[in-house]
């Protein structure tokens, strides 16, 4: 069995150096305190803001003081949290953390009410009398844009203090499927066994030993099929929560809500998923190509993940992912990689996986400098999500650089582009690099295998979510008999007649934690859409590209509504095109695959 290691027991030099934040846990609970009496500094000032610019602009300025402390406070007890999740000392740091937030919150929750009496003309008057104000306009502006979802301030403190119960559905589903939920180990043919856990279980389906891949599937999903009706519960609670705060807030519907958050219409949304359902025939191809390949009579949900190609896959150490990646990346120039081997060198990442580790990966954008936690495994997938994360990483670090403190936190329609890009830039790297006819085969099953996981699976869940979010609005309830069905009818829709429809997949909505993020998931389909047009255009034209995606794109921030800042890269997500670009590539890939085959 694959050694998984407890905490204490993991080099330091494969952990994150969260001592960049605090040098221990007494510092951080000094910081603690310091949070703590900012609240009357805060308050001070309600009711205030329209008396002067001068009285505006010290408190525009004092939030982001509290906004760089904020990161650097919250940092160091979530990533210590998902360090080890059955840790109570820091899930109690976590819980504080959010105790702080939701005071935060709620101090500063008469601050949108407050400028939105402030008079056109007293504001412009004030912009010129101080124009150090407008950094600020851009902020201003669309707090002013939102006029008609603002409450009053008393409206507005009761729904920030409700902040931390909006919360609990996430904090409930991270505990138990990370802390709480264990799944039976599998035996290959060979006798040898292995632990079934969030970060092997992909790994396992992709074993060649079909008995292996059924066997870990069905470990995988008992568990779950045993949890499925407090899962419901609890995506239940949270398309409540978000429906509650949504009708608060006078929006026509939760995904009107979250969209209007990041400036982006509904329709964007829409039309990722009405150009996928156009271009089914392409994931039909695809399933029925899988089903050749692997020479099986029947194709089943657990052979999604085998390779098509076989003999070619193998080991990856971390230090060759990170030479991988630095060539790959090397078409961004030098000041693109330096800060890459910055992150490599100077302990960004926390590498492998251990006991009670939170499960997956994400890149944190921390103004001190990004941490990205993985769970690495030596393989190809590994190599992506590294990729995949530091792009990520360097997205947030070039914001930070280059933004003032009110526009640097780039909106979440935009966080998957660099991201993708990256991924994207390492597949053609890694295709261009190769000679042998097999090895190609392969990696361009694994391109396959981006469009199948990230722009129709991630649409499928983008529309699983919705029509979650639709049964409450309507006043239907979400229990585990009708989250099943409707998974199911997906699963049909979207993979088709020439894959056995195995019933233990009806329970996969209970595993993905991106439910929580509150319409997110779309944001990969339409990020990976926007990433293989920019990549494309990097490596068509060179530095004019490059330029562009890194002084417009990656250093923008949030400093214009996030359609503008793709369009001023070169893409424009407002329209069907790039998602219908990216899936004529997809059907280019699946023809190059036929022909390298000889199918």
């Amino acid at each position: 069995m694959e050694e998984i290691r407890n905490r204490k027991d993991v080099p330091k030099e494969h952990t994150w150096a969260l001592e960049d934040l605090y040098a221990s846990d007494d510092e951080w609970k000094q910081a603690l305190k310091a949070a703590q009496m900012k609240l009357p500094e805060i308050e001070a000032f309600c009711g205030r803001l329209g008396e002067s610019a001068d009285t505006l602009l010290a408190f525009l300025k004092l939030q982001d003081e509290i906004s760089i402390f904020s990161d650097r406070f919250a940092n160091y007890s979530m990533r210590k949290a998902d360090e080890d999740t059955a840790n109570t000392t820091y899930q109690g740091f976590k819980d504080q953390t959010m105790g702080v937030y939701v005071a935060i919150s709620s101090a500063f929750s008469f601050a949108e009410p407050d400028i939105l009496e402030i008079a056109d003309d007293t504001l412009e008057a004030f912009y010129m009398e101080k124009p150090e104000l407008k950094v600020y306009k851009r902020y201003l502006d669309d707090i002013r844009r939102k006029r008609a979802h603002i409450l009053s301030s008393a409206e507005e403190k009761i729904l920030a203090a409700a902040g931390d119960l909006a919360q609990s559905p996430d904090d409930i589903f991270g505990l138990l499927n990370d802390a709480d939920m264990t799944f039976d180990s599998v035996t290959d043919i060979e006798g040898n066994r292995y632990p079934v856990t969030h970060s092997t279980f992909i790994s396992l389906l992709r074993k060649p030993d079909r008995a292996l891949r059924k066997d870990a599937f069905c470990s995988l999903y008992k568990t779950y099929g045993a949890h499925k009706n407090t899962s419901a519960a609890i995506l239940s609670a949270q398309m409540k929560q978000l429906n509650f705060f949504a009708k608060a807030r006078k929006y026509e519907s939760p995904l009107h809500a979250a969209l209007d958050s990041s400036h982006v219409d509904p329709q964007v949304y829409y039309n990722l998923i009405d150009t996928v359902h156009e271009n089914m025939d392409c994931m039909y191809r695809y399933v029925r190509l899988r089903k050749k390949l692997l020479r099986v009579d029947e194709l089943h949900m657990y052979d999604l993940y085998a390779p098509m190609v076989t003999d070619t896959e193998r080991d990856i150490p971390f230090e060759e992912a990170k030479a991988d990646i630095l060539d790959a990346l090397s078409v961004l120039g030098d000041d693109y990689t330096a800060l890459l081997k910055e992150g490599f060198q100077n302990r960004w990442i926390d590498v492998y996986e251990n006991k009670g580790k939170r499960s997956g990966a994400y890149s944190c954008g921390c103004r001190v400098h990004p941490f990205v936690l993985l769970n690495y495994k030596n393989n190809l997938d590994s190599e992506f999500t590294t990729v995949h994360e530091m792009g990520h990483a360097l997205h947030s670090y070039l914001s930070n650089k280059n933004c003032p403190v009110i526009d640097s936190d780039y909106v979440i329609f935009v966080a998957e582009v660099a991201s993708t890009c990256n991924e994207a830039l390492l597949m053609q790297y890694l295709l261009k690099k190769t000679t042998d006819k097999k090895e190609r085969a392969y990696l361009i099953n694994c391109f396959l295998e981006q469009f199948r996981t990230t722009l129709y699976r991630q649409t499928m869940f983008a529309e699983f979510e919705l029509k979650m979010s639709r049964l409450i609005q309507d006043g239907k309830s979400i229990n585990s008999e009708t989250a099943c069905k409707t998974y199911h009818d997906l699963i049909d829709l979207y993979f088709g007649c020439d894959i056995v429809h195995d019933p233990q997949i009806d329970l996969e909505w209970s595993r993905i934690p991106h439910f929580y993020y509150n319409f997110y998931v779309y944001q990969y389909a339409t990020g990976f859409c926007a990433a293989i047009a920019l990549s494309q255009k990097i490596l068509k034209e060179g530095a004019p590209a490059v330029k562009a995606y890194k002084e417009k794109f990656l250093s923008a921030g949030c400093s214009k509504d996030p359609v503008s800042i793709l369009r001023d890269a070169g893409v424009d997500m407002s329209s069907k095109k790039p998602i219908e670009e990216a899936l004529r590539l997809f059907d280019s890939l699946l023809d190059e695959m036929e022909a390298l085959l000889s199918i």
